[in-house]
Protein backbone atom coordinates (compact mmCIF):
# COMPACT_ATOMS: atom_id res chain seq x y z
CA UNK A 1 0.00 0.00 0.00
CA UNK A 2 1.16 3.51 -0.81
CA UNK A 3 0.42 6.59 1.20
CA UNK A 4 0.72 10.07 -0.26
CA UNK A 5 0.68 13.08 2.04
CA UNK A 6 0.56 16.61 0.70
CA UNK A 7 1.74 19.66 2.60
CA UNK A 8 2.61 23.27 2.00
CA UNK A 9 -0.77 24.73 1.24
CA UNK A 10 -2.01 27.91 2.81
CA UNK A 11 -3.19 31.45 2.22
CA UNK A 12 -1.10 33.67 -0.02
CA UNK A 13 -1.62 37.03 -1.66
CA UNK A 14 -1.99 37.46 -5.39
CA UNK A 15 1.45 37.33 -6.95
CA UNK A 16 2.87 35.30 -4.10
CA UNK A 17 4.46 31.87 -4.05
CA UNK A 18 3.96 28.54 -2.37
CA UNK A 19 5.77 25.24 -2.59
CA UNK A 20 3.70 22.11 -2.19
CA UNK A 21 5.24 18.80 -1.21
CA UNK A 22 3.94 15.26 -1.62
CA UNK A 23 5.67 12.61 0.44
CA UNK A 24 5.17 8.98 -0.51
CA UNK A 25 5.58 6.01 1.78
CA UNK A 26 4.86 2.32 1.65
CA UNK A 27 5.51 0.05 -1.30
CA UNK A 28 6.11 2.98 -3.57
CA UNK A 29 6.74 2.60 -7.27
CA UNK A 30 6.04 5.28 -9.76
CA UNK A 31 5.84 5.64 -13.50
CA UNK A 32 4.98 9.28 -13.04
CA UNK A 33 3.60 11.61 -10.43
CA UNK A 34 1.05 14.32 -10.92
CA UNK A 35 -0.53 17.28 -9.24
CA UNK A 36 -4.24 17.85 -9.72
CA UNK A 37 -6.44 20.57 -8.31
CA UNK A 38 -10.12 21.04 -7.74
CA UNK A 39 -11.87 24.28 -6.94
CA UNK A 40 -15.40 24.37 -5.48
CA UNK A 41 -17.98 23.64 -8.14
CA UNK A 42 -15.37 22.81 -10.75
CA UNK A 43 -14.07 19.59 -12.20
CA UNK A 44 -10.72 18.24 -11.13
CA UNK A 45 -7.95 19.62 -13.30
CA UNK A 46 -4.58 18.08 -14.13
CA UNK A 47 -1.96 20.67 -13.28
CA UNK A 48 1.41 19.04 -13.89
CA UNK A 49 3.11 15.69 -14.26
CA UNK A 50 6.66 14.42 -14.00
CA UNK A 51 8.07 11.05 -14.98
CA UNK A 52 10.35 8.89 -12.84
CA UNK A 53 13.53 10.26 -14.37
CA UNK A 54 12.37 13.88 -14.26
CA UNK A 55 13.17 14.14 -17.97
CA UNK A 56 9.57 14.55 -19.00
CA UNK A 57 7.17 17.08 -17.53
CA UNK A 58 3.78 18.37 -18.51
CA UNK A 59 1.99 21.55 -17.48
CA UNK A 60 -1.54 22.72 -18.02
CA UNK A 61 -1.65 25.88 -20.11
CA UNK A 62 -3.12 27.74 -17.18
CA UNK A 63 0.03 27.27 -15.08
CA UNK A 64 2.76 27.09 -17.71
CA UNK A 65 5.60 29.47 -16.91
CA UNK A 66 4.45 29.94 -13.32
CA UNK A 67 4.51 26.46 -11.78
CA UNK A 68 7.38 23.99 -11.66
CA UNK A 69 7.09 20.32 -10.79
CA UNK A 70 10.10 18.42 -9.51
CA UNK A 71 10.87 15.27 -7.59
CA UNK A 72 13.49 13.84 -5.27
CA UNK A 73 13.42 10.08 -5.66
CA UNK A 74 15.78 9.58 -2.72
CA UNK A 75 13.16 11.21 -0.52
CA UNK A 76 10.14 9.80 -2.39
CA UNK A 77 8.86 13.35 -2.60
CA UNK A 78 7.36 15.43 -5.38
CA UNK A 79 7.16 19.19 -5.29
CA UNK A 80 5.12 21.86 -6.96
CA UNK A 81 6.62 25.32 -6.88
CA UNK A 82 3.89 27.84 -7.56
CA UNK A 83 4.83 31.41 -8.39
CA UNK A 84 2.84 34.46 -9.45
CA UNK A 85 -0.28 32.98 -7.94
CA UNK A 86 -3.64 34.17 -9.17
CA UNK A 87 -7.10 33.99 -7.59
CA UNK A 88 -8.03 31.27 -10.07
CA UNK A 89 -5.25 29.07 -8.66
CA UNK A 90 -7.17 28.68 -5.41
CA UNK A 91 -8.19 25.05 -5.00
CA UNK A 92 -7.46 21.86 -3.15
CA UNK A 93 -4.30 20.40 -4.63
CA UNK A 94 -3.84 16.64 -4.79
CA UNK A 95 -0.86 14.56 -5.71
CA UNK A 96 -1.30 11.26 -7.46
CA UNK A 97 0.92 8.34 -8.35
CA UNK A 98 0.77 6.60 -11.70
CA UNK A 99 1.76 3.23 -10.29
CA UNK A 100 0.12 1.34 -13.15
CA UNK A 101 0.58 2.64 -16.66
CA UNK A 102 -2.28 4.95 -17.53
CA UNK A 103 -3.80 4.87 -14.07
CA UNK A 104 -3.35 7.24 -11.17
CA UNK A 105 -3.61 4.50 -8.61
CA UNK A 106 -2.87 6.35 -5.40
CA UNK A 107 -4.01 9.76 -4.24
CA UNK A 108 -3.28 12.02 -1.34
CA UNK A 109 -5.96 13.76 0.68
CA UNK A 110 -5.11 17.17 -0.64
CA UNK A 111 -3.83 20.49 0.62
CA UNK A 112 -5.78 23.72 0.40
CA UNK A 113 -4.40 26.72 -1.45
CA UNK A 114 -6.16 30.05 -1.04
CA UNK A 115 -5.19 33.21 -2.90
CA UNK A 116 -6.33 36.58 -1.61
CA UNK A 117 -6.62 39.66 -3.77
Amino acid sequence: QVQLVESGGGLVQVGGSLRLSCAASGSFSSISMAWFRQAPGKVRELVATIDWSSRSTYYADSVKGRFTISRDNAKNTVYLQMNSLKPEDAAVYYCADEAIYGQYTYWGRGTQVAVSS
